[in-house]
């Protein structure tokens, strides 16, 4: 079945972010050749894109940060371009019809730096020994020349080259690894449509630590030397997740799935595309690590794979992966999802009511609320379907949506198939006003207990 997109949300400039990306044109493919030097920060890029035109166009923009630009062709031929306030503008030899298929090839170098946003630095960061990229939501421009829009996927070749002590990790399965001289070229292919925040690298003197011996999806770790059998103690319970998650859920969408661990403390981890980003700060077991493992793997399903025409929807991503978190501790004999939602359902009532989780407004995207609400409200859709309709919608959403890009009505939508009674107020309540409404009944969940017991 092909995925689903939503052209009416895609085809519009994205209501938070105006000035991010280019909804006239997308791009099918990024070949990036990047070279690092980690001691001066020193990066030397060329990115080729391959695009097609959704109308006429005399002009293209593309999301580019501080660097110096040496060359910029389109179709092959040198083309004029200015370079200010982040945006790449080229304009062509030749203007490009609607339709028309084309390729932009720049030439970049700098000192990569995070870009700035309301929520800090986001995108390329220099650690002590390399670097990593954490670009949700506007950071992919910290490192290439991009059309940065969620709804905008493509398929990626990441190239890497660095001196060979380092481990570079990307997005996709590695292809090559090719040593000359003291320098190593890593060349990573994600073939999976993937947005531009969801692309990542990472850099660093990782060790490589299995995590399963024979998994139905390869999974892969990396970490500091000293920090190798923490890692591996405390990542043990991953591939039972992707198990599970693989039940509930629906086939992994990817290839693979890699961990890094940075040797870096960080806010939160980092989610990108068949690989998540931890930091020191997150090693140490109990449930408050546990959960953040099942949060972000839960993202490959719902963000990564499934992913939101805009960011006004950003509540699919983080409700169904905080809702993922409340699954595995019911199924790994922890509390139940119920006793999960219950508390969050207390933290929201002592909180401010004026969030609207179908449209929060970039002030509070990332606010807790959003995704605590969001957990609960899956959980209200789960008691008022019934676990049955509910696992198959959830399976079945993630199959029609594979790969596809979906925004809040696609849900209603769709979960409408599955209920003997009408979704509109229960959408209504919990997605388009502020006021929290009453938590629903407390079921233990035993359709899932029965179903998926070890």
């Amino acid at each position: 079945m092909k995925p689903k997109h939503a052209p009416s949300v895609a085809g519009a400039p994205d209501p938070y972010f105006p000035d991010s990306g280019d909804h006239r044109f997308r791009v099918h493919r990024y070949e990036l050749a990047l070279d690092y030097r980690p001691g001066p920060n020193r990066l030397a890029g060329s990115a080729r894109l391959s695009a097609v035109a959704d109308t006429a166009l005399d002009a293209i923009a593309l999301d580019l940060a501080e660097f110096r630009i040496g060359r910029v062709l389109v179709d092959g031929k040198a083309a004029k371009y200015t370079h200010r306030g982040g945006k790449l503008r080229i304009r062509p030899v030749r203007a490009l019809a609607a339709g028309a298929a084309f390729t932009v090839e720049v030439h970049y170098t700098g000192n990569p730096r995070p870009v700035r946003s309301p929520w800090g630095g986001l995108g390329w960061e220099e650690l002590e020994e390399g670097a990593l990229v954490a670009s949700q939501p506007i950071g992919a421009p910290s490192w290439f020349p991009c059309n940065d829009r969620p709804a905008d996927k493509a398929t990626y070749q990441i190239a890497v080259t660095t001196p060979s002590p380092f481990t570079v990790v990307a997005s996709g399965r590695l292809l090559t690894r090719t040593t000359r001289s003291s320098s190593t070229t890593w060349v990573y292919e994600q073939s999976a449509p993937t947005s531009p925040y969801l692309v990542t690298v990472s850099i660093g003197p990782y060790r490589t630590v299995p995590l399963a011996a024979r998994p139905a999806v390869p999974q892969t770790g990396y970490a500091p030397e000293r920090l190798a059998a923490d890692f591996a103690r405390d990542f043990a319970r991953q591939p039972e997740m992707m198990a599970y998650f693989t039940e509930v859920f629906g086939p992994y969408p990817f290839g693979e799935y890699a961990v890094v661990l940075a040797d870096e403390e960080l806010d939160v981890p980092v989610e990108a595309q068949g690989v998540a980003t931890f930091g020191t700060n997150h090693l140490g077991g109990g449930w408050e690590r546990e959960r953040l493992i099942a949060h972000e793997l839960a993202h490959q399903w719902f963000g990564n794979s499934v992913t939101i025409a805009d960011w006004r929807h950003i509540w699919l991503n983080e409700g169904f992966a905080k809702y993922a978190e409340w699954l595995w501790s019911e199924h790994a004999g922890g509390p139940a999802a119920a006793t999960h939602a219950a508390a969050a359902h207390t933290l929201l009532a002592s909180l401010p009511q004026d969030l609207r989780l179908a449209d929060p407004g970039r002030k509070l995207m990332f606010d807790d609320r959003l995704y605590q609400r969001g957990g609960v409200a899956v959980h209200a859709l789960r008691h008022h379907l019934g676990d049955q309709a509910f696992f198959a919608m959830l399976r079945d959403w993630t199959t029609v949506n594979r790969h596809g890009v979906v925004a809040t009505e696609d849900l209603a939508v769709h979960a409408a198939r599955y209920a003997s009674a009408p979704l509109e107020p229960l959408f209504e309540a919990w997605l388009h006003r502020p006021e929290l409404p009453e938590l629903p009944g407390r079921g233990p969940g035993e359709f899932v207990r029965r179903l998926f017991i070890r």
